[in-house]
């Protein structure tokens, strides 16, 4: 086991909650059971995906409106992040 490769673990691990938060917001009610998963979720990655919508604000596509925060936190994390991170720490658990 690498211990320092747990960052670059948690830099993917990360990419697939913010999968689910991309899939959570398709969906206008949350079931009751799943709840408490999804304030979990939205707990993780409202405290970055908020300050790069302050930065740049849903597109407006007829009447609805595309969030675009989380495709460039996807390429923040993926250009920038996740190479530095990885390669200073040698990969981690799933190389």
């Amino acid at each position: 086991m690498n211990p320092p490769g747990i960052l670059c673990d948690l830099v993917r691990i990360y990419y697939l909650i913010l999968i689910v938060r991309i899939i959570l917001s398709w969906v206008r009610t949350v079931p009751e059971p799943i709840q408490p998963l999804a304030n979990g979720v939205r707990a993780l990655t409202d405290p970055v995906l908020n300050p790069v919508r302050g930065l740049l604000p849903p597109l407006r596509v007829g009447g609805a409106a595309l969030d675009l925060s989380p495709i460039l936190v996807f390429l923040f994390l993926s250009l920038i992040v996740q190479p530095i991170v990885c390669t200073l720490t040698r990969g981690g658990l799933f190389p």
